[in-house]
C-alpha cells in the first residue's frame, strides 16, 4: 500500500530510556486518535481477535531542542498534524493537568521533548532533513 503521508516522532535527544518510550506512546495517540491511521483489528488462526494498530509506519528520530521547536513550527505553518510533549508532563499525573501546563505557556516558550507530525511525505521529509534516526 502506498502511501501520500507520514508520520514521525522526533524526540529531545539525553532523555532517559523511560521517557522516550513514554513520550511516544503519548504523542502517538494524539495522532492516532484524530487522524484515521488505525486500520482493521487483528486476528490469530485460533480466531482470538487483539486491537489494531496503525496502517502506516512510524518513524522515530532525535534532535536537539531547537531543532524540535523550528520543525514544529514550521509543520503547523503547512497544516500538518501535530501532537507535542513538554517537559513539564513528566511532573503531572493527569490529562486535565498537563492540558493546564502547555496553557501556561506561549508557543514559544514551550520546554518541547518531543514533537509527532503526520503530513504529506515530501514536505514533511524535507522538513526533518539532517535529523537522525533515534538509536
Amino acid at each position: 500500500m502506498e502511501l501520500d503521508t507520514k508520520i514521525k516522532v522526533i524526540l529531545r535527544e539525553g532523555l532517559e530510556p523511560w521517557q522516550e518510550l513514554n513520550v511516544t506512546a503519548f504523542l502517538i495517540s494524539g495522532i492516532a486518535a484524530t487522524q484515521h491511521i488505525v486500520g482493521d483489528a487483528y486476528v490469530d488462526a485460533d480466531g482470538v481477535e487483539y486491537l489494531p494498530m496503525s496502517k502506516q509506519p512510524i518513524v522515530i528520530l532525535s534532535a536537539e531542542p531547537e531543532k524540535l521547536s523550528e520543525v514544529m513550527q514550521k509543520a503547523m505553518g503547512k497544516g500538518m498534524a501535530v501532537s507535542i510533549y513538554t517537559k513539564e508532563l513528566f511532573s503531572t499525573y493527569n490529562d486535565e493537568d498537563n492540558r493546564a501546563e502547555i496553557m501556561k505557556r506561549r508557543t514559544s516558550e514551550l520546554d518541547l521533548v518531543g514533537v509527532a507530525i503526520r503530513g504529506a511525505k515530501n514536505p514533511l521529509d524535507r522538513m526533518t532533513k539532517g535529523i537522525v534516526m533515534h538509536r
